[in-house]
């Protein structure tokens, strides 16, 4: 008998409880060599095996199977097997050999963008996603791959799926940057704009010693979501960035400073003029088609100062004053802005006159009751993770030598306690 033929025995022996699966491992583990220099191995030879059962063992075959360059042919079996195994597989065997699971998935991520095909990875992915989580809240290293194939796929439903959870737990800042600027890109195309502002706005204030390039793309989109979402632009970063942050994003960002600058003065003639000027920028980034947005939100943001001051304006003068080109595309952004819910008016169709009226909402509603409701929830939920992590940051003998040597070289008197009382031993 062949040391293949014994290893499928031991894989189809020992794949019932914990204890054997850990003595599964540690024989998978010696066996890994061999299987690479064995000839005789074939993707048939998983045909022995059920990936539902023997999830362990098939993970290691299938690694070893699977590695290397292959044809275009081969690459379709390959890409159908492996699928196949990331649906059916036993969620607690994979998570034994974790990071030999990632890495398959990585691998089938890349055959499938080899075949041009990203929509085929999309459902294997989600899944591996979940059965490779211990928690809702811990991002793993497939979370970027996984949103990184919706996005090509323009499957933006899908990767907003995953989008929800409070992601807490980090083991790779990259895993993070990307998590969040794939994500932030996701939101953009549902047109969810303040989910898309809080990742990238994640992306822009993590710690960084130096300038990384998804930090930068990821800025430029910040300054774009800002405007359409917030109307309106801030030079300065938020305090909490890094100083490499502080100091190099703007440099390299200056086109999309200088529209947000112009966005803020409200001129819509000098805003189109310096979009026109940078637009071989924009479109190098993927941008342009977001730039327009942004002036487009410009016409509708003038609007809403409009009904600051005025209660009723005729069509003609709404065109005049935000330098639309006739009434009828005044009435068409009046329209749309009251169907998403910006402005509340009515419009008189006889002689064209706009009427601006107070948000009916009183919110006394059961769904409106409702949605105060499952904030408040989320909120007590956040703030019980953070003192959580508070309390285990406290006890973090790391953290606490840190703040130690720091306290011998900065007298902060009497008053400063680096550990709270009730950790204080």
């Amino acid at each position: 008998m062949s040391s293949t033929e014994n290893l499928i025995t031991s894989i189809q022996g020992l794949s019932a409880s914990s204890g054997d699966l850990s003595a599964l491992h540690r024989i998978l583990k010696g066996a890994e060599e061999t299987l690479r220099a064995d000839s005789d191995l074939e993707l048939s030879t998983l045909e022995q095996l059920d990936a539902s059962k023997h999830s362990l063992g098939y993970l290691y075959l299938l690694d070893v199977l699977t590695c290397g360059p292959m044809s275009k042919e081969k690459a379709l079996d390959v890409v159908l097997l492996i699928s196949r195994f990331i649906t059916s597989c036993d969620a607690e065997q994979i998570r034994i050999a974790s990071d030999k699971f990632v890495s398959l998935c990585k691998r089938f991520k890349d055959r499938v963008l080899e075949l041009e095909d990203p929509l085929r990875g999309v459902a294997p992915l989600l899944s591996a996603v979940r059965k490779v989580q211990v928690s809702s809240k811990r991002l793993t290293a497939l979370h970027p791959d996984c949103l990184q194939l919706c996005l090509l796929a323009k499957c933006y439903k899908a990767g907003f799926s995953i989008l929800s959870d409070d992601i807490l737990e980090v083991d790779q800042p990259r895993d993070f940057y990307l998590y969040c600027y794939y994500g932030g890109i996701i939101c953009i195309g549902q047109k969810k704009f303040q989910k898309a502002l809080e990742l990238l706005y994640n992306v822009v204030t993590a710690p960084m010693h130096s300038l990384n390039a998804i930090a930068l793309e990821a800025y430029k989109k910040y300054v774009l979501v800002t405007l359409i979402h917030s109307g309106q632009f801030s030079v300065s970063l938020p305090k909490c960035a890094s100083t490499a942050a502080q100091r190099h994003l703007k440099t390299w960002s200056l086109p999309y400073t200088e529209v947000g600058n112009c966005y803020n003065e409200g001129n819509i003639s000098e805003l189109q003029a310096v979009v026109v000027a940078h637009s071989s920028d924009f479109e190098k980034d993927n941008n342009l088609g977001l730039v327009k947005q942004a002036v487009s939100s410009l016409y509708k943001r003038n609007i809403l100062r409009l009904t600051q001051k005025y209660l009723t304006l005729s069509l003609q003068d709404i065109a005049n004053m935000v330098q639309l080109a006739n009434a009828k595309e005044a009435e068409m952004h009046v329209l749309q802005m009251i169907q998403d819910g910006q402005i509340h008016a009515l419009i008189n169709q006889k002689d064209g006159m706009v009427r601006f009226l107070e948000d009916p909402e009183q919110y006394k509603t059961s769904e409106m009751i409702e949605v105060m409701d499952s904030v408040i929830q989320r909120t007590i939920m956040l703030s019980k993770n953070l003192i959580a992590m508070d309390e285990s940051l406290s006890c973090d003998p790391l953290y606490l030598g840190k703040v130690g040597r720091e306290r011998q070289r900065y007298d902060f008197g009497e008053d400063f306690d680096t550990v709270p009382q009730k950790f204080s031993m």
